[in-house]
């Protein structure tokens, strides 16, 4: 009777190992519900965190199944973080838009690369000949463009503008007081007209005037020399590293 009472109360231990297993799949179940839902902001931070020279974090799943009920695009977290996830990518597609609705495709180039929007007015889209006043056409599209800018002015850490002459003459370097200064005039034009146009913190708005001597076509024929002449605009985002202007350049493919 001793041995039968003994193994009946043994026999009764799995269920305790069965409680057990149920209890630690509910805990399981319970801890992957609570990581479905990622922040995909902190998640790009951490990412880049070990590989800060990433272009791209491609572990990165698309933003409408990775965000949860509390997500709002351009909302905040619980730390106050701004999390305007998309927004200076989307500034892209706005102004690639103006520029077809203006026709100006061939007149006005743009290129997206990691963090930054760069773009480059070509010849005699702001300007007449040796002049630094901006055209009335220049004008409308640079309104545009300040519009479009001024919307996402949050995620905008720096507008460059950048002024760009041509040597005249193959042979000869062009004066050097008349070609900085007029390069150095068109930006400073450009950039005051952005900075009344947008919300862009002023500080942040920085013109720059280089002459002839960032060239991107040589001095040879005419064609080439009016590829020279040039005002750029490189809109960098709020939380990407600065580049060398070279660098930059080297990016788009122009070295």
């Amino acid at each position: 009777m001793g041995k039968r009472k003994k193994a009946e109360e043994g026999g009764a231990n799995w269920m305790d190992t069965y409680g057990d297993l149920v209890t630690l799949l509910l805990c399981f179940f319970v801890l992957l519900y609570s990581i479905s839902t990622v922040d995909q902001a902190k998640w790009i931070k951490i990412v880049k965190s070990f590989n800060p020279d990433a272009k791209e974090v491609s572990q990165i799943v698309d933003g409408d199944t990775m965000e949860g009920e509390d997500d709002v695009p351009g909302g905040l977290d619980n730390e106050g973080e701004d999390l305007t996830l998309d927004e200076f990518d989307e500034l892209f597609e706005s102004l690639k838009q103006a520029v077809a609705e203006a026709g100006l495709e061939s007149e006005v180039e743009l290129f997206k690369g990691d963090g930054y929007t760069f773009i480059t007015f070509r010849d005699n889209v702001f300007f007449d000949g040796d002049s630094s006043v901006i055209k009335e056409g220049g004008q409308t599209i640079l309104g545009q463009f300040s519009a479009i800018i001024s919307g996402v002015s949050d995620s905008v850490k720096e507008i460059q503008v950048l002024g760009h002459t041509t040597q005249a003459d193959p042979n000869v370097i062009n004066e050097p007081i008349g070609d900085r200064v007029l390069s150095s005039e068109r930006a400073a034009r450009v950039a005051a007209f952005i900075q009344t146009r947008t919300n862009v913190l002023p500080e942040s708005i920085v013109s720059i005037g280089y002459g002839q001597f960032r060239p991107i076509a040589p001095f040879d024929t005419e064609e080439n020399r009016a590829k020279n002449r040039r005002v750029e605009l490189l809109i960098t985002k709020s939380d990407s590293v600065e580049q060398s202007l070279e660098k930059y350049y080297e990016e788009m493919g122009r070295q």
